[in-house]
């Protein structure tokens, strides 16, 4: 029996483990993927909003040759904060359940299990992309993810979607040589946009660069085509790649079956103390990200490292080491 087991190796996970051991709290991380999954999935060379010093976790200072770092400074940075920290990591292990109660819960995984006093559920929202709900989103050239454009040159891609991804993937495949067009449902780019990308894509739009079909909607894919319909009619759109940039979601099945109750509103957002975050079922907390149900960007890196402190106090005060 340990004290905390952490489900989630992202910055807020590594957040919450690093806090709790230094409470003296034994505790143990499991993640599906990769330290830092999420990350691991972003754009090559993904230039963060944020600058270093607020995505510094555990008071460690995060170096960075940019004003703005970028993904792979920031993987680099979480990396050698659970290694300084020598944090118990139990990587590519999926949780698939949490039994028992508070000061005996059994957190079975794909590998086996691991008992514990308490569980920390820090799993992000990167994992589950919005689906288009149309016929032929299955098919293998249709892509929810998107890292790096060389692979495009010379081909037709569809983008859909008028957000940070959907507009980082066109000028990206824009720059590579694909030939772009961009598929947004709204009148026109997101207002989210980050500020030194919005002109970009815009300017490239109004000059005829990367084709755009505003107030549009996908209604159906096909291996050579996104057919898409607007008040001009149905139009046949040539795609030899169809890349999905309409957003992700948390893994509510699994929040679920772990017992969490999920609001009746149009976030699904679960049930936590905002003081402590613990939620509905007591000694099982929630960080970061996720406690933002659908509202994806209502917690960020820079705010939701901060609830591993309040975490790790909150189980001090309960239980205190075993």
């Amino acid at each position: 029996m340990i004290d905390v087991v952490v489900v989630g190796a992202g910055p807020v996970g590594i957040a919450c483990a690093l806090e709790c051991n230094r409470l003296g709290l034994q505790t143990r991380v499991v993640e599906k993927g990769a330290l830092v999954n999420s990350l691991t999935g972003y754009p090559t060379n993904m230039t963060f909003f944020s600058t270093p010093e607020l995505l510094e976790i555990g008071d460690y200072p995060f170096p960075s040759r940019e004003y703005k770092p970028l993904r792979e400074d920031a993987i680099d940075y979480y990396r050698l904060v659970a290694q300084k920290e020598q944090l118990d990591l139990r990587l590519f292990e999926t949780v698939e359940s949490v039994d028992g109660k508070r000061e005996g819960f059994i957190v079975k995984t794909n590998k086996g299990e691991h008992n514990a006093r308490f569980v920390v559920i820090a799993t992000g929202f990167f994992d589950h992309p919005v689906l288009l709900d149309v016929p032929g989103e299955e098919l293998p050239h249709v892509h929810h993810y998107y890292q790096e454009p060389y692979a495009f040159a010379f081909r037709d891609v569809v983008i859909i979607g008028a957000k940070n991804s959907a507009a980082i993937a066109a000028l990206d495949c824009h720059r590579a040589g694909a030939r772009v067009t961009l598929v947004v449902r709204d009148a026109a780019v997101s207002q989210s946009v980050k500020y030194w990308i919005k002109p970009d894509i815009e300017n490239r739009i109004e000059e005829g660069a990367i084709r755009a079909r505003f107030n549009t909607q996908v209604v159906e894919i096909t291996p050579e085509h996104v057919v898409v319909s607007s008040s001009s009619g149905f139009e046949e759109l040539q795609a030899d790649v169809v890349l999905a940039m309409t957003g992700y979601l948390p893994d509510f099945a699994f929040l679920r079956r772990v017992g969490i109750h999920l609001a009746d509103d149009a976030a699904e957002t679960p049930v936590y103390d905002p003081n402590s975050f613990e939620t509905n079922r007591p000694g099982v907390y929630l960080a970061g990200t996720v406690c933002g149900g659908r509202h994806t960007s209502r917690w960020f890196i820079e705010n939701g490292r901060h609830h591993a402190r309040q975490i790790a106090a909150h189980i001090s005060a309960t239980g205190g080491p075993s």
